[in-house]
């Protein structure tokens, strides 16, 4: 019985380790690609939506993906340096998206897209996975 009672405490010692762990720093938001679709196909403005079919909100969010990968932002940590400030949603990606949905024959315009990249945001802000926004003028991030 001394035995059991000594590995109960102990365990009860490290659950509340570890919750107090958790929550002072609660664990990093996880993306999901086929999730954050389902949010965004599911939450489109009506505008938007009556103009894209669920495939053209793929495409835009595979093009968005592939922007990225060309400025360093994605990958699991191996990938190379960023190159430079990408902001989400600027004129640079939807200008990449538009160029590259015209190159394979799907043209979308700058409205369509800024939706699909809107709702995104909201998708990511609900999952807690954007951090502070940055300010115009170099100053860093108030939290």
């Amino acid at each position: 019985m001394l035995a059991f009672g000594l590995a109960l405490a102990v365990g009860a010692v490290i659950v509340v380790r570890e919750s107090g762990r958790i929550a002072r720093e609660p664990p990093p938001a996880l993306f999901d690609p086929d999730d954050a679709y389902d949010y965004i196909v599911g939450h489109l403005p009506d505008d938007v939506a009556a103009t894209l079919t669920t495939g053209d909100v793929r495409r835009i969010l595979d093009f968005q993906l592939e922007f990225f990968k060309s400025r360093g932002v994605t990958g699991n940590g191996s990938a190379a340096e960023v190159q430079g400030l990408v902001v989400f949603g600027d004129a640079a990606t939807t200008d990449y998206i538009v160029q590259r949905s015209a190159e394979t024959g799907e043209a979308y315009i700058p409205e369509q897209i800024h939706g699909v990249i809107e709702t995104q945001l909201a998708y990511l802000r609900s999952i807690g996975a954007i951090g502070s926004k940055v300010d115009p003028f170099g100053e860093s991030p108030s939290r």
